[in-house]
């Protein structure tokens, strides 16, 4: 019995449930490097390549190294301000075994404004965990 147990949690961890988990952690983590004011940490979300995508408006970002400076450009510059984010409305979709996508909505909230809008995310699993591969923000 004990046997059987084990091997039906191992099973979770691993199946889909776990996945699903292991995805909301990233987004989780994300949140938490961010109002700590860690861009590079929250950074550790996405795949770090030059292959990484990120679409905002009618702007198009390519790779890790532009997309984090583009988020120190837009929160961290003089005169900016980060707020506190958090992610809610989240739907995780796996796409097979390790590929996701992921419906949400952020919204920040700042002393003088509090911004939101949605996003949709596709993450890959990697060697080192799930990675955003993309990012689609509007708001």
């Amino acid at each position: 019995m004990v046997c059987y147990v084990i091997l039906v949690l191992a099973g979770i961890a691993n199946g889909p449930a776990g996945d699903r988990a292991a995805i909301q952690k990233v987004l989780d983590d994300q949140a938490a490097a961010w109002n700590k004011g860690d861009l590079v940490a929250f950074m550790k979300g996405y795949l770090d390549s030059d292959e990484l995508s990120f679409y905002s408006g009618n702007n198009k970002t390519k790779g890790w190294k532009a997309t984090l400076a583009r988020y120190q450009k837009n929160y961290q510059a003089d005169g900016k301000e980060m707020g506190k984010l958090s992610f809610t409305e989240l739907a995780i979709e796996l796409l097979g075994n390790d590929h996701a996508l992921v419906r949400g909505r952020y919204n920040l909230k700042r002393k003088d404004d509090a911004p939101t809008g949605i996003f949709t995310l596709i993450l890959r699993k990697t060697s080192a965990g799930w990675r955003i591969i993309h990012d689609h923000t509007s708001g």
